[in-house]
């Protein structure tokens, strides 16, 4: 585990075997990151966040509580997990809220789905495994496994597969991967590996 000095890692914090935590980066209580994690520069992973294993958060991403992230999450750089759906810095009576005034939702992220730089997550919204999200696309619901995801609102525009490059139709509704020849069957709206 590497842990630099500049980084402000919470005693609670719980880091896995493997794992390094960059300059400036803050991991707050109770966080739970696995194995072979990597937080970049300046990010910031809140309180009781989950990572698993082989995650990647690049520099300047903002994983806020309670985002899930299961094993080999890649999150790009100044990405945006948000996790207060209807935000104010003000109660109606003009008091400042304070953590007892709103209910905190989060961003849950399957296997191995990608978040490309600077995408913003409005919670609650699963991302799909294996999934990819495109720089600069903002994610107001669910996204399928599978699926490459651009936009402002975010649009399904095609399907990738494990290895990350998009899927080539064989216009009968499979498709393969261009890098595996890995063969998934399209169906009413889902992805799913031929023979799974």
């Amino acid at each position: 585990m590497r842990i630099v000095d500049s980084a402000d890692v919470a005693d609670s914090a719980v880091i896995g075997d493997g794992s390094s935590i960059w300059h400036l980066a803050q991991v707050r209580e109770s966080a739970h990151l696995g194995r072979n994690c990597i937080v970049g520069r300046g990010a910031y992973i809140g309180t009781g966040v989950v990572m698993g294993d082989n995650c990647k958060v690049q520099n300047y991403a903002l994983v806020y509580e309670p985002a899930r992230l299961a094993d080999g999450v890649f999150i790009g750089p100044a990405v945006v997990l948000t996790n207060d759906t209807y935000p104010r810095a003000i109660n109606p009576d003009g008091s400042l809220k304070s953590t007892s005034d709103w209910e905190p939702v989060g961003v849950t992220i399957e296997r191995g789905a990608s978040i490309g730089a600077r995408a913003t997550c409005v919670a609650p919204v699963t991302i799909g495994e294996w999934s990819t999200v495109a720089a600069g696309a903002v994610v107001v619901k669910d996204v399928p496994a599978y699926a490459l995801v651009a936009g402002v609102p975010a649009r399904r525009i095609g399907w990738v597969g494990e290895a990350g490059l998009p899927l080539q139709s064989n216009g009968d509704g499979t498709w393969i991967c261009p890098a595996s020849g890995t063969r998934y069957v399209e169906t009413d709206g889902t992805l799913a590996k031929e023979n799974a």
